[in-house]
Formats: C-alpha cells, structure tokens, sequence
C-alpha cells in the first residue's frame, strides 16, 4: 500500500486526490496523536494557508476537524511556511497546520503538520497519523468541543521576527522580489523595506488561480527581465509556500542554491557565527561549492536530497546553516525550516554590509558543469547489482579524478534512476553521462 505521507506532508491534486473529506480525517487523526496525554489545559493549533482557491474548503475541514476534536483553532490566514512553523513555537501551540503544494502547479494542494515548537514530523509519527484515519473515536461533546479563532497580529508577530534576526540595514540596496502570486506576497515585500530596501514587486497579486504560474522561483524569466529593466542589485524569487529563495545579480544571472549557501556561509564564518565552521548540504550540491567551502576552512557534511534530511544533519551535528540547490535555506538559530524571505534578508544584509555585489559574493565558488540524466524503465535496485554498470562508474571515475564526479541516484518515489555527472567542460559532463545512462539502461528492465 502507498504510504499517505510523501517527503513533505500529504500533497495531490485538490478535490481528487486531497479532498475536504480526507483533509477532516487527517485534522482528526492528527489531533488523536498530537495532542498532550495529560494535563487539563485545551490544546491549541495555528493552521496557515497559501493563496490557493482550494486552500479556502480545505482550511475549513481542518479546522472543522481539529474543532471537532477538541482542539482550539487559531488561524493565521495567508502567510508562509516557515511563517506557520514560527508561529507554532511562538504562540507555545500544541501543533501547527500548513496547507500548501509550495512549488507545485495551482491545481493541487497539500497539508503538513508542525510539532509543538515548530519542527517537521518524524516519519513515525506520520505513520501512527495514517494509520488512525477513519477510525472511529469518542469524541467531544458540550464545552470540550475546540473553538475557532481569527489571528489579528500573526504577520507582523512574524515580520517583527525577521526584522531581528536581520544583522545590518538594507540601505542602499534595490531589489525587485517575485512573490510567486504566493504566500509571501505580502509579508515578503514588507520585510525587505522594513530592513531599509528600495523595492520592487513583480507577481505579488495572488488571486486564488494564479500561484506560481509562470513565476516564482520556478520560472525567472520576469525576475531577470525586471532586474535589468530596473537596474537592481538583486532580484529574489520565491516559491507558492515562500519555503525557498533563488536570486538573480544586477546582470539577469541566476544565483541559485549552492551560491547562495556558500555566500551565506561565509558571511557566517566571518562573524563568528558558524558552528563547528560547518555547513549541511545534498549530495546534489556542485563539486565546485565543496571545493570553494574547503578552500575557505568550511567543512561540509552531505545529506541526502531532501530539505528534511537537510534538517536532520544539522540537528545531529549541531550545525546552525544548511541548503539546497532549489534554494531551501535553513538557518536554524532563526528558523525549524526553509525560510526563502530570511534567506533573502540575508543575502541583501550581506551586500549591504559587504559593498560587495551579489556576482562579487557569489564568485567564491566556481560551479562545474552539471548533466542530469533520468533513465526510466529499469529496475533501481539492479543498478546497484550490475558488474557492467560499476565497472562503467569506475571507469568515468578515473577519468574524471578529482576534477569531477559521479552519483547514481534511484528515485525514491519514480520508476528511474538519475544519473549526475560533472566535469570541468560541458561537454565532457554530456558525454559520460550520456555512456553512463546507456549502462544503466542495459541494467535488468521492469517486468
């Protein structure tokens, strides 16, 4: 049976797949597990949304299924993510709720639930959620039932909070964001001209139907043309959900995940304030980010792709700075999880502190060329088993030394497997990718 949970909450296409029914179940079974086992005082969970027209119905069965469970509800309306994790810490609630598909096309949806103190649930603690749906329980009747509430000071609560984490003023700096038609389109402007940013807003009139379409960080086509029709140093762009940031410099280039983690990083060793002088990034992240970080005394610890695995190094090792190529940004001294409007906070905290230009910070590292292959129809546990295909791994290994390198990654959720390759030419990449794909399709097909 496939499991409910994906790699970040519950997501499908809204009122097919993710529908107002199984949204009250899951606030149900959710509020069976996540509430305390003791005590008296009622508990209390704050549910968030992004602008999506679907978000409307299915903010409703949640909080109509928390109520009915005895949970009181407060709800924050709009606002990021990362926004609804804050909150979830601050306001010392039993759990959080976000309903959001973040990256994904209008049409679908998604919930995700925030333990007490903000942090991402434990697989297992998914699992027992699941495994309660539709189950009948004795619920509340009378006074014990939950009430529902409207947060009348939830978004400045949260813009107050990246005003502080924010270490210089922003004066100086022009920035154009793209707020994805998204949940931070209005929160994410008025961060940036509170810190002392001269701003510029593209795609921050949500309508319900127009989330991420043709913007955002997905699509940077707007956010460059802007940049360069406005002559700004930076342009930011976020996601549906504001999870995640990607930048662009005062030339319309593209500063993605890698470089903005390792700006970030070095501004944070040269305060002082990198822990362990460490930073957490995927096994995706570019040869040329780890060479930059080890040339500059940074250690960097590999996780695997997944902003939670991100989050479970850091909180192993006690690392305070960790990212993705996507642009998730973790900063946890400030953060549970990927904030993209703290990240470009940052970012332009950093140019302004620095006088440096984004291109200028960016250019500590040297991205190599970058080939991904996804080959389908192969079974992605015989690629570990095939003599041919190591035999050809070791081979362009050899070739490559350590100028580049290789990784086989079997999809954890698709028929296929990517193949990585990065040289010091483009076309070097191309070629041994393109002879590693053809072994991995010569490995044993599905039946």
């Amino acid at each position: 049976m496939t499991r409910l949970f994906g790699t970040d909450g519950v997501r499908g296409l809204a009122n097919k797949v993710l529908t107002a029914p199984l949204a009250l179940d899951l606030a149900v079974a959710a509020a069976r597990v996540l509430r305390p086992q003791s005590g008296t005082s009622r508990p209390l969970a704050v549910v968030g949304r992004d602008p999506r027209a679907s978000g409307e119905f299915l903010e409703a069965a949640v909080c109509a299924g928390l109520a009915s469970s005895g949970v009181d509800v407060l709800r924050v309306g709009v606002l990021p993510t990362p926004a609804v994790a804050f909150l979830t810490a601050e306001l010392n609630a039993t759990f959080g709720v976000m309903l959001s598909a973040s990256h994904n096309p209008m049409p679908d949806n998604g919930i995700k639930f925030f333990a007490a103190g903000g942090s991402k649930l434990p697989d297992a603690v998914e699992d027992e959620i699941e495994g309660l749906l539709g189950l009948p329980f004795d619920a509340p009747i009378g006074e014990d039932v939950g009430r529902i509430t409207d947060a009348t000071d939830a978004a400045q609560r949260y813009l107050d909070h990246l005003a502080l984490a924010v270490p210089n003023k922003l004066t100086g700096v022009k920035l154009v964001v793209d707020g994805a038609n998204g949940a931070a389109s209005v929160v994410g402007p008025a961060a940036y001209r509170l810190a002392g940013a001269e701003v510029i807003e593209i795609h921050t009139n949500p309508d319900g139907l127009n989330i991420n379409r043709d913007c955002g960080s997905t699509h940077m086509g707007d956010l460059k043309a802007a940049v360069l029709e406005h002559g700004a140093d930076l342009g930011l762009a976020h996601d549906g959900d504001a999870d995640r940031c990607l930048a662009v410099d005062a030339n319309g280039e593209l500063v993605d995940g890698d470089q903005i983690l390792a700006i970030l990083a070095m501004a944070m060793l040269e305060r002082g304030k990198l822990v362990a002088n460490t930073v957490v990034a995927t096994v995706m992240s570019n040869l040329g980010f780890i060479q930059a970080m080890n040339a500059n005394g940074i250690n960097v610890v590999q996780a695997a792709v997944g902003d939670r695995y991100v989050l479970e190094a850091m909180a192993e090792g006690g690392y305070n700075l960790g990212g993705e190529q996507s642009g998730h940004v973790i900063l946890s001294e400030f953060a549970t999880t990927g904030d993209g409007v703290l990240t470009g906070l940052m970012l332009a905290a950093q140019i302004a502190s620095s006088g440096k230009s984004i291109a200028e910070l960016a250019a500590i590292m040297t991205k190599l060329p970058q080939v991904l292959i996804n080959v389908s129809g192969v079974d992605r546990t015989a690629v570990t088993h095939s003599a041919e295909l190591q035999e050809a791994v070791a081979h362009a290994e050899q070739q490559l030394g350590t100028s580049g390198r290789v990784l086989l990654r079997p999809s954890g959720t698709e028929p296929l497997v990517r193949v990585m390759v990065e040289a010091p030419t483009q076309e070097q990449a191309h070629a041994v990718a393109a002879r590693l794909a053809d072994a991995v399709s010569r490995c044993i097909p599905l039946p």
